[in-house]
């Protein structure tokens, strides 16, 4: 079983029906559904959606994001201590968004690849991506 982990770049994309994310995403969740795949999400990115969807978009939209959250075949993984300080030492080392070091480190601890399009990500040397967006890496 393959185990990914979602990062708010990918949900969003996708919930934009943005090409190439929106295919794998819609692949991952479906592997998901069918039990081949485990997938992943910080709750720290769950929140980081709802706010830039509530920030850009309206407030139906982010709750109806919360809902959706809910349904998914991803679990949603709240952080522990450990983690905290994890995702903290790579906000320090890295040059990336303190949610994002919080999906990085959530795939380091799973020794899997990170679904995302956010070029910030590749400054990580050893985070292994599932690159999404459009551009390749």
């Amino acid at each position: 079983m393959k185990t990914r982990v979602l990062d708010s770049w990918a949900i969003l994309e996708w919930m934009r029906a943005r090409k190439p994310a929106e295919d794998a995403v819609t692949t991952l969740l479906t592997a998901a559904q069918a039990g081949m795949a485990m997938l992943l999400i910080s709750a720290i990115n769950v929140g980081e959606v709802y706010y830039i969807l509530r920030k850009h978009h309206a407030e139906e939209v982010a709750e109806r994001w919360r809902i959706l959250a809910q349904t998914l075949p991803v679990t949603i993984e709240v952080p522990t201590a450990d983690d905290i300080w994890d995702a903290a030492l790579l906000k320090g080392k890295y040059s990336i968004a303190y949610a994002d070091a919080f999906a990085a480190a959530l795939a380091q601890k799973y020794r899997c690849p990170l679904v995302t399009g956010d070029p910030e990500f590749q400054s990580i040397p050893d985070l292994k991506l599932d690159w999404v967006g459009r551009d390749a890496m």
